[in-house]
């Protein structure tokens, strides 16, 4: 018997790709009664040689208002992707997030870490195909993420074909 699916983590990096995979996130928890906790993952700064605490500080206050400021770009994509979903749709898409996360630190471990903290069922995540070889089909972040999680992971790509959203303005 398949467990229920009673909260679903999207992994997001905010890419068109990852826009697609949200509507399968919101399609999967209006189908199964799920809440969805909404991630994206800054990475860290590279490690800045640097002389006194002031320069840490100002680096500490850049990550912050980095984070502050994709947390702003998410509520914002979110709210824009379902204002228009729900012009299609008979529920209120944006009462299905109940969380979102947007943690500094390597993107697969914070995907994997918030699944576990958060207990979450599934993950649901888009690919954007950069690198080489697998990773220009797949993706490196999605295939760390398939490799290492222990519950479902969701690779939603892009459609080939015309839909009815149009996902460029999203």
């Amino acid at each position: 018997m398949i467990p229920k699916i009673k909260k679903i983590l999207y992994a997001t990096d905010l890419s068109k790709n990852s826009a697609y995979a949200f509507f399968y996130a919101v399609d999967m928890a209006k189908n199964n009664g799920a809440e969805i906790v909404i991630l994206h993952s800054i990475e860290p700064p590279r490690h800045i040689t640097y002389v006194g605490v002031e320069l840490e500080d100002m680096i500490k206050e850049a990550e912050k208002q980095k984070r502050e400021a994709e947390f702003n770009e998410i509520k914002k994509r979110v709210e824009e992707f379902c204002k228009k979903m729900d012009a299609h749709a008979s529920f209120s898409c944006l009462a299905l997030v109940s969380k979102t996360l947007v943690p500094v630190g390597n993107p697969v471990e914070e995907i994997l870490e918030a699944a576990n903290e958060e207990n979450c069922d599934v993950i649901v995540l888009g690919t954007h195909g950069k690198g080489f070889l697998k990773q220009t089909f797949i993706g490196s972040v999605a295939i760390k993420v398939l490799e290492r999680a222990r519950k479902p992971v969701f690779v939603i790509p892009l459609p080939s074909e015309k839909t009815s959203i149009d996902w460029d303005s999203l």
